[in-house]
């Protein structure tokens, strides 16, 4: 049975539409994640699902029960969930347990547990003026935690943040879900941070929904150059175009057009029926590989290779990897 419903939400601004009819469903402890680029509607899509944001027309259920808007009642927000802004806010000059104190409705152990989930335990004795904004990111979930909601939802919580912060918080949020039993659901305009978390992927565009599914069905069969554009480089090639590198990988699906990502493809040393002859333009260095720019005789591809031993100008042959 799902935890959140959402039906045929829409909400317009002015003269800007900025969602039509927004209908999907989240189970619980799914982790769901809504990705487009920045203007999209997510945003805006999250905090009217939190109550904090009234539609214009659908409605949102929680539990089976309608999740009144700021126009149903005087305090927005709903009791059991949880919203964290990517403009979040700490009060400056406070200890970090100071801060947590004020919120705390858990027994202590549960506490402790959510301050180990966080990875803030060794940041309670400091000023919210001593941590890093990594840390304050970290701090401010606690704080909402704290209060024990069924649903978290996450509005852009990547954004702003280097490498060794991006990959705690993406184990923080995993345990939220493995440890504490939160349902979580997440909106971001950088889809691949989405990709390794979620269950299932939603993508907007223009204010509606264009593909809901696995990670792996939205990165490998995305249902056009926009949806594929989000979750990297990509090659696009129509069925009989694709088969000139060999048998199509299922993995791609069977559509008209096909998006076929660089990995899919590698570099042999001779020609066949199968191999596609081309020369390469650029070789660039991407720390886990190598991705390889190549003129085809009408067409460009993009190959990414583990390894590498071709340059610029060299004459190479393209075929799917087996």
């Amino acid at each position: 049975m799902a935890l959140l419903k959402v039906s045929r939400i829409s909400k317009q601004l002015g003269t800007n539409i900025v969602l039509q009819e927004i209908t999907f469903n989240q189970k619980k402890f799914q982790k769901l994640a809504i990705v487009g680029e920045s203007g999209s509607g997510k945003s805006t899509l999250l905090k009217i699902i939190g109550g904090l944001i009234q539609p214009d027309a659908g409605d949102v259920l929680f539990e089976n029960k309608h999740v009144e808007g700021p126009n149903e009642k005087l305090i927005p927000g709903h009791p059991k969930m949880a919203y964290l802004s990517q403009h979040f806010e700490l009060r400056n000059n406070y200890r970090v347990e100071e801060i947590l104190e004020y919120a705390n409705t858990l027994p202590e152990q549960e506490a402790e547990t959510l301050f180990e989930v966080c990875h803030i335990r060794h940041l309670l004795k400091r000023k919210t003026d001593q941590v890093s904004g990594g840390e304050k990111q970290r701090i401010a979930m606690a704080r909402l935690l704290i209060g024990a909601p069924k649903l978290f939802l996450l509005d852009e919580p990547f954004s702003n943040l280097d490498n060794l912060h991006r990959n705690t918080l993406r184990a923080v949020i995993r345990a939220m879900g493995e440890k504490l039993g939160i349902t979580s659901l997440m909106v971001s305009h950088d889809p691949v941070d989405a990709l390794s978390w979620a269950d299932e992927i939603i993508v907007m565009k223009s204010g509606q929904i264009i593909q809901q599914d696995t990670p792996e069905k939205v990165y490998r069969q995305p249902v056009n150059e926009y949806a594929a554009g989000l979750f990297g480089k990509f090659n696009a090639f129509t069925k009989t175009e694709a088969a000139a590198f060999g048998e199509i990988p299922k993995a791609y699906g069977n559509g008209k057009r096909l998006y076929i990502r660089p990995e899919a493809f590698t570099l042999v040393a001779k020609k066949s029926k199968t191999a596609v002859a081309g020369k390469v333009t650029e070789v660039s260095f991407l720390g886990s590989g190598y991705e390889i720019e190549i003129a085809l005789a009408n067409s460009m591809i993009t190959v990414r290779t583990e390894n590498n031993s071709v340059e610029k100008g060299d004459a190479v042959f393209v075929t799917f990897k087996k």
